[in-house]
């Protein structure tokens, strides 16, 4: 047999202690036909150089501006003809045999779209990392959380969530896609700019009839916080935004009204309590979002094909806040709708 061509996309801006912390791990990797690209965002703290004196297989693919998350990947992804690729960030280490379970889900069940690995925190390695942990879901309004992490609570891996699942979305962190499923429904949305284009993507991918999964035999250590903080304004302004677009783009017009009229009210709840305690430029990161979400949303179209509703049927906020259920094997499973596939109900 032969074996399935796969591309490492890894994107970087000024990340060079970083690379030299996770890239030799990558390099490693127990894959017969592979390649890695390291995607240079115009740099000017020498990465290039680096990884050319050290890493001289890796292949250099340089922007001439820092294009962000989604472009920067999208360039790559355009240029490469491999069955499958995987966007990596650049604070992420893998271990030798972290691809072959990945690979070989994705080959026994082509109606998949995407994968992710288990992904456990850099430093904390009992521990699952915030950006995605062991696969992402959504709740009816949007909100994203994971196997493992529910708002700003993460869990300490014990085993609890080691059986592959279908998913609502697999973290841009350490994510495959399949080739012939991007060429169908498109690349990383470029406006996003950074910061939930991975989940839009997903989304987009089960409106076309593919299932995401998580595979938790694959793992992999996430430092994260390289680009932006979690607690960093700016962030929050990208995952504001970007998340009402992405609601608007994926769900039906109707169902977006609805969804929209109860996540302004609770994203302006939490606007008007940061304005209270002083922290001035969380609360207008909110209000920008929303503006700019707004000014933004006549460039797209309402969804046309397959509805792909968020898998879990609550609202994880109030779950979260109210009835104090901060584990995700806490939440009511039967809330949790799937479609029949490879993986398990979680």
């Amino acid at each position: 047999m032969v074996t399935p061509s796969v591309a490492v996309i890894i994107v970087s801006y000024n990340g060079l202690p970083i690379i030299q912390k996770c890239l030799p791990s990558v390099v490693q990797t127990d894959w017969d036909n592979l390649r890695i690209i390291f995607v240079d965002n115009h740099s000017s703290d020498q990465s290039i150089e680096w990884v050319q004196e050290h890493f001289p297989n890796v292949e250099i693919m340089a922007h001439p501006d820092n294009w962000l998350f989604s472009r920067a990947n999208n360039e790559a992804i355009e240029s490469l003809k491999t069955d499958y690729v995987i966007l990596l960030n650049n604070d992420v280490e893998v271990s030798r045999n972290w691809l072959s379970p990945l690979v070989e889900y994705a080959e026994k069940f082509p109606q998949i779209g995407a994968l992710q690995p288990k992904i456990l925190h850099f430093k904390k390695r009992d521990s699952f990392e915030y950006a995605g942990a062991c696969g992402g879901f959504l709740d009816q309004l949007g909100y994203p959380f994971a196997r493992g992490r529910i708002f700003e609570t993460t869990e300490r891996d014990t085993g609890q969530y080691d059986a592959p699942s279908c998913i609502d979305w697999a973290s841009g962190a350490a994510m495959l896609l399949r080739r012939s499923a991007l060429e169908e429904v498109g690349l990383l949305d470029e406006l996003f700019g950074l910061h939930m284009e991975e989940i839009d993507l997903c989304w987009r991918l089960r409106r076309f009839g593919y299932q995401i999964g998580v595979v938790p035999q694959s793992t992999v250590y996430h430092m994260g916080g390289a680009t932006l903080s979690r607690k960093n304004s700016q962030k929050l302004y990208y995952n504001i935004r970007n998340s009402i677009l992405m609601l608007y783009k994926n769900l039906p017009p109707l169902h977006f009204r609805k969804v929209f009229l109860q996540r302004i009210i609770l994203d302006h709840c939490a606007a008007l309590m940061w304005l209270i305690r002083g922290q001035w430029k969380h609360a207008f990161a909110v209000m920008r979002g929303y503006l700019h979400a707004h000014k933004m949303r006549y460039q797209y179209s309402p969804p046309s094909n397959i509805e792909a509703l968020p898998s879990y049927n609550g609202r994880v906020l109030f779950d979260y806040l109210i009835s104090r259920k901060q584990r995700f094997s806490d939440l009511a499973q039967k809330k949790f709708s799937h479609s029949d596939g490879f993986g398990s109900v979680p």
